[in-house]
């Protein structure tokens, strides 16, 4: 069994788990940001009336979905900061113990 929680420690599975489910709650509170609060407010200038992520140009019958677009690169760009700022500034790098030689 020690066995078992050193490789477990030492292969930082623990800081994996916990990534991820920090990582899902993480998307799903930007995406509610990003659909709720910004993507309203980018559509203003964009005159885009109501869902910007359904805005489309039409082009020989195609839709062209740039309004999608811009919803997941906003997403993508939020939580690059987020994972940024737990990495760097909290230090969650260091969490994890070191394999010894």
């Amino acid at each position: 069994m020690k066995d078992f929680l050193t490789f477990i420690r030492e292969q930082g599975v623990v800081g994996l788990a916990v990534g991820f489910i920090l990582g899902g709650a993480v998307s799903k509170l930007v995406a509610a940001i990003v659909s709720d609060i910004i993507n309203p407010l980018i559509s203003i200038p964009l005159r885009a009336v109501g869902d910007i992520k359904s805005a489309y140009w039409d082009i020989l019958g195609a839709k062209i979905l740039w309004g999608d677009l811009v919803t997941v690169l906003i997403d993508f760009i939020i939580i690059s900061f987020v994972v940024y700022f737990g990495v760097k500034v909290l230090k969650v790098d260091r969490l994890d113990k070191k394999k010894s030689s």
